[in-house]
């Protein structure tokens, strides 16, 4: 398939059908997306999963005073006969304006830039190395019950053809490794452990990280031995991972301009230009930054990539936006259109987001606190609205101005607003990780999150 269907072919035969269709409708696009991945998997001591796949879908958007369908389609040969479906049901349901902002029309090929590309690595060296990490979290421990190990590569080229004249193809590859452990101690108390694994280009990042892996099955372990912590209010610090993931949870989602505009209580909470935090914390999505998950030249309507700032000096400044949300409400496109595959409709999505670096050591944050918890990465949540719940994976109490015992069953919970407010400090120390985002049915969406070492007071933490 992939050797006698050529880019060339593809783009032309696109361009061709969208200009034969277009005059139905204010607005036509089609995506397609040509892919091939391998999944593997051990469950325990089990090798429980070798997927292989190939694929070539897509899917027509078509809107029509205001009215959007959304058509897919497997195969080139059906494309012109699914194009004119998308046409009539956007033309049937269509009772308003078209309201999508303005944007340059683009012609581009965008290559991925691959150092070790994992196709041309043996399936046995792939299995055999999965493997080895695999004991390693079975043998570190005899608490530790069962494993989740698995390992994913995909290639693939997305198409656009707009009637506004864009045409793109854009090469995306994404290797990755993923090790989960549960661990088992005393009364029955079950911990949990996660570290992945993530590459734009190299699938040499997999090798040779025996100390991450063993991370996981480390920090199970650790909590095996922590005692609940006692609930209550506290001054809290975040680990990076787990303030990237409450920026990005919390407050990111709400940034999204489909859930701004449809809810008049999120358009007064999140007026632009209101001050919401101390002028040392800045929130950014920024689609520029090299080799992340979330990075990315277009977006899914052809929109270039950008760096925004969702916070600038603890003010609100920018909203993320697709075509149509930024028409809707007269500003710009961001580049945030974004959608799971060809065929799922783009819709609002995050890219990379952080908190951007402050000036502060985490020792000197640290050191007037009497009594506070140090919370380390992310075991679940989730949010409503502006509310959240969050379970850190690991947390210690602070004592002192010093790090003292381990706790679990560490829980943080609050009004998002009011926990921006609540921020005293910023570290200078931000890293970024690879995550999964789910809205609207489309999950896990390739995403990072990120930030420095954050000191919010009155936080209430639960227990067990």
């Amino acid at each position: 398939m992939t050797a006698t269907i050529t880019p060339t072919r593809i783009q032309d035969q696109l361009q061709d059908v969208i200009h034969r269709h277009a005059q139905g409708v204010d607005y036509l696009e089609i995506r397609l997306e040509q892919s091939e991945s391998l999944r593997l998997g051990f469950r325990g001591t089990r090798f429980d999963a070798v997927d292989r796949g190939l694929s070539l879908a897509g899917g027509i958007r078509a809107c029509y005073r205001g009215g959007w369908s959304f058509v897919t389609f497997n195969g080139l040969s059906e494309l012109s006969e699914r194009v004119q479906d998308a046409v009539a049901q956007a033309r049937l349901i269509g009772q308003e304006v078209t309201q999508l902002a303005d944007v340059t029309p683009v012609v581009d090929y965008v290559t991925a830039s691959i150092a070790t590309d994992p196709r041309t690595v043996p399936l046995s060296e792939k299995r055999e190395l999965l493997n080895h990490y695999n004991n390693l979290l079975l043998q570190y421990d005899s608490r530790i019950q069962t494993t989740s190990v698995g390992y994913r590569e995909r290639f693939g080229i997305t198409y656009l053809a707009t009637s506004t004249g864009t045409l793109l193809a854009q090469e995306r590859l994404d290797v990755s490794g993923m090790f989960g452990v549960v661990a088992r101690g005393a009364e029955m108390v079950v911990r949990q452990g996660y570290e992945s694994v993530h590459s734009r280009s190299d699938y040499n990042v997999l090798v040779g990280i025996e100390d991450q892996v063993l991370g996981a099955a480390q920090r199970a372990v650790r909590q095996l031995e922590a005692q609940p912590v006692k609930g209550g209010q506290y001054t809290v610090i975040l680990d990076p991972y787990l303030a990237g993931v409450f920026i990005h949870e919390a407050f990111g989602h709400l940034s999204e301009a489909d859930f701004v505009y449809e809810n008049p209580r999120m358009q007064e909470l999140l007026q632009l230009g209101r001050q919401v935090a101390i002028p040392e914390l800045n929130v950014v999505d920024d689609a520029t930054l090299p080799g992340l998950p979330g990075s990315l030249v277009y977006d899914d309507e052809g929109v270039p990539g950008q760096r925004k700032y969702l916070i600038k000096d603890g003010v609100l400044t920018q909203r993320l936006h697709s075509r149509e949300t930024a028409g809707k409400m007269a500003e710009q496109p961001t580049g945030n259109a974004r959608a799971l595959s060809a065929t799922y409709a783009p819709i609002v999505r995050m890219t990379n987001t952080g908190i951007e670096p402050g000036t502060q050591d985490v020792a000197d944050m640290m050191q007037d606190i009497d009594l506070g918890v140090y919370c380390v990465r992310m075991l679940g949540g989730q949010t409503n609205g502006e509310l959240f719940t969050f379970a850190a994976a690991e947390g210690y109490m602070i004592r002192n101005g010093q790090l003292a015992e381990p706790v679990s069953d560490v829980t943080l919970s609050g009004n998002v607003f009011q926990t921006l407010k609540d921020i005293e400090a910023v570290g200078k120390d931000t890293v970024y990780r690879n995550g999964g985002c789910g809205k609207a049915g489309q999950s896990p969406l390739p995403v990072s999150v990120g930030g420095p070492h954050v000191r919010i007071k009155n936080v209430v933490i639960g227990g067990r």
